[in-house]
């Protein structure tokens, strides 16, 4: 549970840029300028619940609701006695015009092959796969496991078992036998979907093997649907594997939508604590489709002609929310590319926008800080005219990665929306609405209509100007999560007991003299030097915008003098190499940025951070590291293990 201890952050960084929304983009936006934005803020705040019904009549009800939102703290029901389904918001609505046609999904893997499936051959091939779950014994209710690669079977799995009721538990492909086994289980999954293996850097990952693997101690599954992706050789159990190329294509394409409960759970999704155990993220039907719906259209500025590309991975929350769910209930085409953006060359990205004429680009700080270290000649070996729009996902986007991100990709022409949110939230809360708020470089900038953030003192009272405080979120809205899967009491004591009436996020944040809204990263992450408690991701910003750095990662470690002592983990810009030299310039340049009380105490070098998988810097395996605490507890979302094993070794030599 996020610590609350302080009543405030310091916050020492500023930014003075900013920059108007482009005139032509304006007017061709769903929402033109800031007047309009405030009006729609206005009355979203006198009467939120009529403000989220018209939101939610958007989508089609089959029957409709009767209650907009029944709100017991800590415990929400929107659209009470309303019957909807995902699949069929998804895709049927969609079939009766001209979106029958439509390319739904544009598909890329790694080794180069592609498919293109319209809204009306995705509908078909989800239909085939529910009538497969069925035949397998799938009910309304009943859990299914998804490990896959990034290839659209993995959509069409998670749209069959929103078909017919069933709750799917997406675990990222790369995840270990030890992580899938501990989710199923969890979960209690009756079915698990993979494939033989996918691509990575030209490597086969090997799935299957790892299922086999995760279910010796897995007694809940019953079924192995495995689709044949990369060929290779794998062990097919009988009376329990199934190959999809067999069971699937024999199905009927028809397949009835099933009219459930808006408060239906739709999927649970584990995301990692700071204690290592994962928690299932409950997501219900109604108010998750109703809020990202709502935030593709208004944050994307979402048209019928786009071509639109979010590169999370489906096993992310991104990847739900703003690769399957949003984008198909808005009638998007998307890209999904299966394979990492270095293969075979550092230019994949590139080559892939110019390939597909992508107009908007979704993707994270992390990756953008490696496309930096990797260097512009890449990207300018192709056209990205295409783009209008781009967008960030993840952890805060320090400012010059932001600058770098608009200059070198947006050509100076796209609007940046940089968005902040949670697995918990289900859907974008803070962002820009592209056409109607100037951007300021590292600002996620204002709440969307309809969401109450708020930033405060530890006993809930708002903050002023330039203060660091705690971010909440004051009133529910429906893309929230219900439950923690089988964990109730989690739920409550991790969200809705350290501020009295409202949500607790976790992260702190600051709201600067226009309102805007900064992300200054988790409270836990918070360094308190000599009673002053700083944000890492400001310090980690100032040393970013020094040309030598290309990546940094800040953390406390205990100093009896004052309290914690700032240690910094240094990535170089093209394979420099660090030294006593430049490490003083560093710290010298952090004074100069945002003053002497933020000047690391060290500075290591290292070639790379220890990162998920979804690209977050694990900062708490950090902390240990500098502490030189033996106990790194849960480590099974990180990346590459090599990366900490080199950083301990650095520490001992």
């Amino acid at each position: 549970m996020p610590s609350t201890e302080a009543t405030h952050i310091d916050s020492t960084l500023t930014e003075s840029r900013k920059f108007p929304p482009p005139a032509d983009f304006s007017a061709r936006a769903w929402v033109k300028s800031l007047d309009e934005y405030n009006a729609i803020c206005k009355r979203a705040d006198a009467d939120p619940e009529a403000f989220w019904a018209e939101c939610a009549r958007g989508l089609y009800w089959f029957k409709p609701f009767g209650k907009t939102l029944e709100w017991n703290f800590p415990h929400a029901k929107w659209f009470v006695g309303g019957t909807i389904n995902a699949a069929y918001n998804c895709l049927d609505r969609h079939l009766d015009g001209p979106r029958r046609n439509k390319a739904a999904l544009i598909w890329e893997g790694e080794p180069g092959d592609s498919r293109v499936l319209t809204y009306q051959m995705l509908a078909d091939e989800v239909g085939r796969c529910a009538n497969a779950l069925k035949s397998l014994g799938v009910k309304d209710g009943d859990r299914v496991a998804i490990y896959m690669p990034l290839v659209p079977e993995a959509a069409i799995a998670m749209l069959a078992c929103a078909r017919i009721g069933a709750i799917h538990s997406v675990v990222f492909g790369g995840f270990s036998s030890e992580a899938l086994a501990d989710r199923i289980n969890d979960a209690e999954a009756k079915v698990c979907i993979t494939a033989d293996g996918g691509w990575r850097r030209g490597q086969i990952v090997e799935l299957k093997n790892n299922v086999d693997e995760a279910l010796k101690k897995c007694p809940s599954i019953r079924k192995v649907l495995v689709l044949k992706r990369v060929g290779n050789k794998v062990e097919m159990r009988k009376g329990r594997d199934l190959w999809w190329d067999e069971l699937v294509p024999a199905q009927s394409p028809r397949c009835e939508a099933a009219a459930l409960d808006a408060e239906h759970p739709l999927y649970t999704l584990y995301t990692s604590g700071t204690t290592g155990k994962p928690k299932g993220v409950v997501h219900t039907t109604g108010g998750y489709l109703t809020h990202v719906l709502m935030t593709m259209k208004w944050v994307f500025d979402l048209k019928e002609d786009d071509i639109y590309w979010c590169t999370a991975d489906i096993g992310w929350v991104t990847g739900h929310s703003y690769t399957v769910y949003g984008p198909l209930a808005a009638g998007a085409t998307v890209l999904m590319y299966e394979g990492a953006p270095n293969f075979p060359e550092n230019d994949r990205f590139w080559q892939i926008i110019a390939k597909y004429h992508v107009s908007i680009f979704y993707t994270a700080p992390t990756a953008i800080r490696t496309f930096i270290k990797w260097g512009d000649a890449w990207v300018k070996k192709h056209d990205l005219s295409s783009l209008r729009l781009l967008g960030s996902v993840g952890e805060p986007i320090n400012p010059e990665a932001w600058m770098w991100y608009r200059k070198v990709i947006g050509g100076e022409r796209c609007p940046i929306v940089d968005t902040w949110w949670q697995t918990e939230t289900g859907g974008i809360m803070i962002s820009p609405m592209p056409g109607a708020i100037a951007t300021k470089p590292g600002s996620a900038t204002l709440a969307l209509p309809g969401i109450a953030a708020d930033v405060v003192t530890r006993e809930g009272k708002s903050v002023g100007a330039n203060q660091g405080g705690l971010l909440i979120v004051r009133k529910p809205w429906p893309g929230m999560l219900r439950t923690i899967y089988r964990d109730p009491e989690r739920y409550k004591n991790n969200y809705f007991v350290q501020i009295d009436g409202a949500y607790f996020t976790g992260d702190g944040a600051r709201r600067d003299q226009d309102g805007y809204l900064w992300i200054m990263g988790r409270v836990d992450d918070v360094i308190n030097v000599s009673g002053h408690r700083l944000g890492t991701m400001e310090i980690e910003s100032a040393l970013v915008s020094h040309a030598a750095v290309a990546e940094a990662a800040c953390v406390g470690r205990p100093d009896e003098m004052k309290g914690q002592a700032v240690v910094a983990f240094v990535t170089l810009e093209g394979g420099r190499k660090g030294d006593g030299r430049l490490r003083d310039e560093l710290r010298a340049h952090v004074v100069k940025e945002i003053g002497a009380l933020a000047r690391p105490d060290d500075v290591r070098f290292t070639e790379a951070l220890p990162k998920t998988r979804s690209g977050k810097i694990m900062r708490r395996l950090l902390r240990q590291i500098a502490s030189g605490d033996e106990t790194l507890g849960d480590t099974t979302t990180l990346e590459d293990l090599s990366v900490l094993a080199k950083l301990r070794d650095d520490e001992q030599g």
